[in-house]
Order: C-alpha cells, then sequence, then structure tokens
C-alpha cells in the first residue's frame, strides 16, 4: 500500500516552505512518526513526520525545492502483513507479549505549540519515574513565551523515563518521555535504553550529514559571518535563518548593553541579601518585558488624552441588564459599549487601526479588537474577531469566554494574534490615569480608567457626573495628531450619546 507525504498546515497567513533538509533517503526503512524531513518557513522550522512505517519510496519535492501546503512531497511504501511475519517467527518471544498487553514504548512529545514558538520550558511534571498514568491524563506543563501548555498522556501504562526535567527548555518536536504499556513487564527495561541512545546518535550526525539550511547560509554570507559566529537551534544544531538575525542583532547591541550589568542592581549589604528572594523570570513574564520595551524603542509613541461623561451609558446599562441577561443569558458590561464606540472611529480614523511594513502603510478594513487581561502569570491580550461586525450580545459573551480562559492559561496562540487595536482597562484596578504602551506592531491602543463622580459644569450649573479619563497612545509615525483627537473625540461622542452608535453617527 502506498501512502502520500504532504506538507503540514504551517501556520496563519504562511502559505509556502522550502524543503530545507531530507533526514531520509528512498529504499529507506521507516517507522510511523518518524522524521523525515524538514521545511522551512519565513516564520518557523516544521518537521514532517512519517504517516506510518514502511519504506521511503520517490522523494518529489527536493531539499531547496519551495512547496506550498497539501503539496505532496514523497511516497511511502507501508510495510504488509508478509512482511511483518518472519519479524514476528524471527522473535517468538516478544511475539506472545501482545496477549499479555501492550509491550511497545510510547513517545511523550512535546505538542504543537503554534506558530512562530519554537521552544518551551518544562515547568512542572505532575507525574513522576514509575507512576501509572491513564491516556489522556496530565503528564506535566509547559510554558512558553506566551502561553502554558499541557501535556495529556499519548497512551495508558507506566512512566518509565522522563528525559525533560522540570526547568528544562524544549525545542518544539523534543520527546519529554517513555510510557511504557501497562501490561508489558519486561518491555519498560530495554525501551529506555533505546531511547537514552537516540540522543546520542543525533549529536553525532550534524557534524558531517546535516547542512545549515539554504536561507541561514545566505544570510550569513551576506552578514559576512561563519558557522562559527552563530549558535544554531535547528534539528541537530543546523543553523536557522532567525539564528542568524540574532547572532548579526547581538552583535549590533554588544556594545550597547555592556554597561547593563552596572546599571541593573546597586550595591546591596549582607544583611538586606539574606532578607531578599530570588525567582527566575517567567518565559511569559520576559516576553512581555522585551515586547514592551521594544515598543517604546520602535514606534514614536505619544498619547493624548480626553474624559467621558458616562451618565447616559450607564442609564441605558441600568434599564436593560436585567432584560439583557435573561436572553443573552451573559452581563451587559461597559467593555461592549467601548468596543463599539471603538470600531465606529475606527473606521473614520483608518490610519490608527493600520500598521507599519518597512516603508509601506497596510490599512486594515476590519476590526480585530485586542482586549488586555491581566492573569496570574502577566498580561495577555485575546483578540475578539471582526468585532465591527458583532452584535453587543455576542461581544459580551467572547470577553467573558476568553477572559476565563485567559485566567486559567488555556487561551491558544491563535486566539492571541491577529488584533488591529487594543482596549485596556485600567479602571477595574482603580487607575485614574495612565499612557498605555501599544502592543506591537499595532498603532494604536486606548486606556479605559476608573470611574468617578466629580462637579463639573453643564448649562451654567455645577452638577455631579460619573466621569472616566480616556487615554490614547498611538503610533506619530503613521497617526497625527488630528486624527489621534478626532478618534477619541468620537469614542466621547458616540459613549456620551449611545444612540449614535444605532444610527452609525
Amino acid at each position: 500500500m502506498t501512502t502520500e507525504v504532504r506538507v503540514p498546515t504551517l501556520g496563519e497567513s504562511v502559505t509556502e516552505a522550502t524543503v530545507a533538509t531530507w533526514f531520509k533517503k528512498p529504499g529507506d526503512a521507516v517507522s510511523a512518526d518518524e522524521m523525515l524531513c524538514e521545511l522551512e518557513t519565513d516564520k518557523v522550522t516544521v518537521e514532517v513526520p512519517s504517516p506510518a512505517s514502511g519504506t521511503l519510496g520517490e522523494i518529489v519535492a527536493g531539499e531547496g525545492d519551495t512547496v506550498g501546503v497539501d503539496a505532496l512531497l514523497a511516497t511511502l511504501t507501508e510495510a504488509n502483513g508478509a512482511a511483518a511475519a518472519p519479524a514476528a517467527a524471527a522473535a517468538p518471544a516478544p511475539a506472545a507479549a501482545p496477549s499479555g498487553g501492550d509491550s511497545a514504548p510510547v513517545p511523550v512529545m512535546v505538542p504543537a505549540l503554534g506558530e512562530s514558538v519554537s521552544e518551551a520550558t518544562v515547568s512542572s511534571w505532575f507525574k513522576k519515574v514509575g507512576d501509572s498514568v491513564a491516556q489522556d491524563e496530565m503528564l506535566c506543563e509547559l510554558e512558553t513565551d506566551k502561553v502554558s501548555v499541557e501535556v495529556p498522556a499519548p497512551a495508558a501504562g507506566v512512566l518509565t523515563e522522563i528525559m525533560a526535567a522540570e526547568g528544562a527548555t524544549v525545542q518544539a518536536t523534543s520527546q519529554l518521555g517513555v510510557i511504557a504499556g501497562g501490561a508489558a513487564g519486561a518491555s519498560p527495561a530495554p525501551a529506555a535504553p533505546a531511547a537514552a541512545q537516540n540522543p546520542a546518535v543525533a549529536a553525532a550526525a550534524p557534524a558531517k550529514d546535516v547542512a545549515n539550511a539554504p536561507s541561514a547560509e545566505k544570510a550569513m554570507a551576506e552578514a559576512g559571518l561563519n558557522a562559527s559566529q552563530v549558535t544554531g537551534t535547528g534539528r541537530d544544531g543546523r543553523i536557522m535563518k532567525e539564528d542568524v538575525s540574532a547572532a548579526v542583532a547581538a552583535a549590533k547591541a554588544a556594545p550597547a548593553t555592556a554597561p547593563a550589568p552596572a546599571q541593573v542592581r546597586g550595591p546591596v549589604t549582607a544583611d538586606d541579601a539574606a532578607r531578599e528572594e530570588r525567582i527566575k523570570m517567567t518565559r511569559l513574564r520576559q516576553t512581555i518585558a522585551k515586547r514592551l520595551k521594544d515598543s517604546q524603542n520602535t514606534a514614536a509613541m505619544l498619547t493624548t488624552y480626553n474624559e467621558v461623561d458616562m451618565t447616559e451609558v450607564m442609564a441605558l446599562r441600568n434599564e436593560y441588564k436585567d432584560l439583557f441577561l435573561k436572553k443573552h443569558g451573559v452581563k451587559l458590561g461597559f467593555m461592549s459599549f467601548f468596543t463599539k464606540a471603538c470600531c465606529h472611529a475606527l473606521k473614520e480614523v483608518p490610519e490608527v487601526n493600520a500598521e507599519i511594513d518597512g516603508t509601506d502603510i497596510v490599512y486594515k478594513n476590519f476590526v480585530h479588537m485586542g482586549i488586555a487581561a491581566g492573569t496570574p502569570t502577566g498580561l495577555v491580550v485575546p483578540v475578539i474577531r471582526d468585532a465591527d461586525s458583532m452584535s453587543f450580545a455576542a461581544i459580551e459573551k467572547a470577553i467573558a469566554e476568553k477572559g476565563a480562559r485567559a485566567r486559567d492559561g488555556k487561551l491558544s496562540m491563535a486566539e492571541m494574534q491577529g488584533g488591529t487595536f487594543t482596549i485596556s482597562n485600567g479602571g477595574v484596578y482603580g487607575s485614574l490615569m495612565s499612557s498605555p504602551i501599544l502592543n506591537p506592531p499595532q498603532s494604536g491602543i486606548l486606556g479605559m480608567h476608573k470611574i468617578q463622580d466629580r462637579p463639573m459644569a453643564i448649562n451654567g450649573q455645577v452638577v455631579i457626573r460619573p466621569m472616566m479619563y480616556l487615554a490614547l497612545s498611538y503610533d506619530h509615525r503613521i497617526v497625527d495628531g488630528k486624527g489621534a483627537v478626532t478618534f477619541l473625540v468620537r469614542v466621547k461622542e458616540a459613549l456620551e450619546d449611545p444612540r449614535r452608535l444605532l444610527m452609525d453617527l
């Protein structure tokens, strides 16, 4: 039986890849899930596993070829019953084992981490070597720079080996451990040495068998670097394009960052040091710090302010909140009003919803609204897609659902990508005024704040009104002051007279 080996899904907005390396050649025997080749996109490196056990037939796409999603890479002749019979006859003792239960060890692999994520840190193991596990029971938890990922047991049995301890950094296709079938008494022992030997064999190969990615070779030539100056993070230490970019960036940043250690921390007495606690930053916190600082360094960031009288919104909400909850099953909050008001304003001032790509400005004819949410592990920004075409009820449901998933650490990579504008509500923590930082590559972010009763002059009379300060931080490279002020005024008008939203005014 012939099986086709095709290009897997490459991720959001990625339509093609380059065949970087074939690890097998025609005629080689392969086992199911064994890596056949490696593809390289402009964002990530993707390994293609064998869909079945058998013999590799024709290689249709050679190294260096550009292929699209689902394109044919090679053919595979699956092992048939006749081929399996001699193997069973040659080893009569193991052949009898299946009658007592599964004997083949099952590898525990790092699951798909999402687009542009190539590694993770093992944060916790819930099981230890020798523990019995049920299929789909959680074995460990991985932490990436964006989300936490739980790893379930691929099969029931006994955890016989942990190959990546807590704190270890693992690649997207690394093996975490080994599970042996629960009834296979003798199988786990030989399985562990076999698994232990694989890394050694793989480590010996790259020096003579594995070449660097073609795009990396080109990038090194353009940058005037040689392989000894670049640390490879690809399979078996292969140098990838992003490794070259990192080496170039590190070389440029070295003089500027040299004094940093002296500025990070001042003198500390022995008494103070004894009362301190030092905890390594999580990958999520490191990424937050890096992205926010990069945003400050890259964008020409400026903030403009206004204030909004929340009287009408609060009255409308109080009047309909019970009916809204009864009909839609979700509470009517303020976020849906602000989301609607921002979508309305973004249509009039589209540059706030745009982004810079090199020397181009990319205008978005849609609104994917990011809603910043604080979680126990740090700030995340789940995205509500096509918020401009959603109803109040749909927006409230999406905010509630994604907020709960954010607090539980269950958000996927896809749910935090592709935002075009962001709303951050510091008012829930009591903030009266702040200047939010852009969420790159976006060009605008609206900061909401605490609603506070203040005396206001209305028609010549001093009255007490519930007021909120609004702050719009924007990228002055593409958003002029007039556009920023206009945006905030439109948001203010829509909130102070919510009927304007219904009439698209």
